[in-house]
């Protein structure tokens, strides 16, 4: 797994928990971040994802949903929803070429989803670039 990969990871599972818990869990970004990443260069790289992520996700989630055809953000399982979430956040913000934002969700979607998780960001992610 490539540095950057596991970074990506990382942040993934930072989404993860504020979508499920959003009290507090950006507030312990930074501890979280250095409990799970040594290096700080790849510590600020999950951190840009993540807040990259949270402070454009109203936009991400309109992407995404209009790319979703007949499933809303909502009925997703969390884990594909945060993953699309950095796949998209990636392909329209980052300097990430597609095709690897892409990949790289696909990856963290066969590691963390379903069986049926890496096809369906894929796919979204996919519709996302064809009309960007």
């Amino acid at each position: 797994m490539s540095r950057r990969s596991r970074a990506r990871e990382v942040a993934l599972q930072a989404l993860f928990q504020e979508d499920l818990n959003p009290q507090n869990s950006l507030d312990r970004l930074g501890r979280f971040l250095a409990s799970r990443l040594r290096d700080e260069e790849l510590r600020d790289f999950a951190k840009q994802l993540v807040l990259g992520v949270k402070r454009n996700q109203d936009e991400l989630d309109g992407l995404l949903a209009a790319k979703a055809e007949n499933w809303s953000l909502d009925r997703m399982a969390a884990t594909d929803r945060n993953i699309l979430r950095l796949g998209a956040f990636e392909i329209r913000f980052a300097d990430t070429p597609d095709r690897v934002a892409v990949d790289e969700a696909v990856e963290l979607a066969k590691r963390f989803g379903a069986a049926q998780s890496s096809q369906f960001v894929n796919g979204i992610l996919d519709k996302l670039i064809e009309r960007t």
